[in-house]
């Protein structure tokens, strides 16, 4: 494949950290397609607007940079074409003549994910197994038949008002899977929406930032990966590895680059939890992440935090109640932890998530500057930011 040649391709995320997803891409210099005049039941909201990720559009080079450097993406898909289609017969072939060439070798695995909506082609099931066909018969030639497997080279379907979408992930694994996080504490959060917090929390990437309630250490470790300016995905592999058209000295050039940029010095972070085990777990972490020089971490109790400098950032995912202990009252938790802060943290900045309004209301920190509603492991949560005050 030449790098020279345009693709069309979808960096999803979180809901919710769509804004944050847009400073990223901005960043790294990507173009982003105008959004479709065409009734689209799951990327759209009403207003027109995107929901849950971005299209872009570039080369190649492009495709592998989202990859590598887009911290709360979850997944990067390609697209390969858009038809209508209102016969099984008329998918089969006109999904045949696609490039299939470039991503898949002949009889290979494959997971067809179709979804369909308002279509004359309804039945997901049937769309998946025509587009398999569909593959045998641009490969023919070969012999060789697809085989259908969930570990297979992922291809989704998405047929809407019957106008097919087809599109091949390039990621692999969700991206939020760095490959340090081994050791996990309860109700962990994932790793692309701890950077989405840091991002959203407007820190500096060098003032002082903690984690009070810090579990297995994502968020100090996503902080750190992010003030170094190292790739998040520096240390893993992805699913365009393994195409026909993978264009090895282009990635090796995309990543030596992103391993010229990255910074040594980092600013204080730390991470509290009074688990021990915990504390343990996010130390095994942070050295796998090769950030266990930049982070401090220590059991401690929420009573005996205390500000390091003068100023600085708390990023944090306290318990709600709902995973970690759902009959345990916490409100005594979040009462003593607002009066903490407003006592010895004032002119801080905080971000935290919440999922319990009279939880955030027994804090007392007053009205927040901003909340978005993003999803937690299937919980819906408030992202809260705000500066604090007396």
């Amino acid at each position: 494949m030449d790098n020279s040649e345009l693709l069309r391709f979808y960096v999803s995320c979180p809901p919710g950290l769509e804004a944050v997803l847009a400073g990223e891409y901005h960043a790294l210099d990507l173009k982003r397609m105008k959004l479709s005049k065409e009734p689209d039941f799951r990327n759209k909201s009403p207003r027109g607007e995107d929901i849950g990720g971005m299209e872009f559009e570039g080369p190649l080079e492009d495709v592998y940079k989202a990859n590598l450097h887009m911290r709360c993406a979850s997944r990067v898909t390609v697209r390969l074409g858009e038809f209508i289609a209102i016969t099984f017969a008329e998918l089969r072939k006109k999904a045949s003549k696609l490039e299939w060439e470039k991503y898949l070798k002949p009889g290979q695995k494959v997971s067809v994910q179709a979804v369909c909506h308002k279509s004359r082609l309804y039945h997901s099931d049937a769309v998946a197994e025509r587009v398999i066909g569909a593959i045998d018969d641009h490969f023919s030639s070969s012999g060789l038949h697809c085989e259908s497997s969930q570990e297979g080279q992922i291809v989704l379907v998405r047929l809407v008002h019957d106008r097919c979408t087809i599109s091949i992930d390039s990621s692999g694994e969700l991206l939020h899977k760095r490959g340090y996080r081994q050791a996990v504490a309860k109700a962990p959060i994932r790793e692309n929406l701890a950077a989405g917090m840091i991002l959203a929390s407007g820190w500096d990437g060098q003032s002082t930032l903690i984690d009070p309630f810090c579990g297995s250490g994502t968020i100090p470790i996503e902080a750190s990966l992010l003030a170094r300016n190292i790739a998040p995905g520096i240390n893993r592999p992805f699913q365009f590895m393994k195409w026909p058209a993978f264009d090895r000295p282009l990635w090796e050039n995309v990543l030596e680059r992103s391993k010229k940029e990255i910074i040594k010095n980092c600013p204080t972070i730390i991470g509290f939890d009074r688990d021990n085990g915990a504390i343990e777990m996010a130390k095994m972490n942070a050295a796998r992440a090769g950030q266990s020089d930049c982070i401090n971490f220590a059991s401690q109790a929420i009573s005996y935090l205390q500000p390091s400098s003068e100023s600085g950032w708390i990023v944090t995912n306290p318990p709600y109640g709902i995973r970690v202990s759902q009959n345990k009252d916490l409100r005594d938790l979040y009462a003593k932890f607002g009066s903490i802060l407003m006592d010895s943290f004032t002119g801080w900045n905080l971000c935290l998530l919440s999922s319990d309004d009279k939880l955030m209301m027994n804090m007392g920190l007053g009205n927040p500057d901003k909340v978005s509603i993003i999803n937690n492991g299937g919980i819906p949560v408030k992202m809260v930011s705000l500066r604090i005050k007396r």
